[in-house]
């Protein structure tokens, strides 16, 4: 089993920055393939926003591309989102999402609030 803890999110105007965290841990040891963060707005589905693989390739959605960048620390099993030049339609709750090696399960954090005003 693998528990998420995330942090990092709040309340800022439009063209502010803000950086979410998220760690993994676990009663056994585990290596993280996939790292990811997704968000979902009232009334929307939930969508990715960034994802990224132990070997280091990351992808983006197409909305936060040159604002958003996701970066990890496999020794520390920890993912951030650093998110700049933020906008209203940024506001959501943020979801990590974890992909273990060997476990066909998938593991989410419990979300974080990021709300932008204008």
């Amino acid at each position: 089993q693998v528990q998420l803890v995330e942090s990092g999110g709040g309340l800022v105007q439009a063209g502010g920055s803000l950086r979410l965290s998220c760690a993994a841990s676990g009663t056994i040891s585990f290596m993280i393939n996939n790292m990811d963060w997704y968000r979902q707005a009232p009334g929307k589905q939930r969508e990715l926003v960034a994802g990224s693989t132990r070997g280091g390739s990351t992808n983006y959605a197409d909305s936060v591309k040159g604002r958003f960048t996701i970066s990890r620390d496999n020794a520390k099993k920890t993912v951030y989102l650093q998110m700049n030049s933020l906008k209203p339609e940024d506001t959501a709750v943020y979801y990590c999402h974890v992909v273990v090696f060997g476990d066909i399960r998938e593991y989410w954090g419990q979300g974080t609030q990021v709300t932008v005003s204008s």
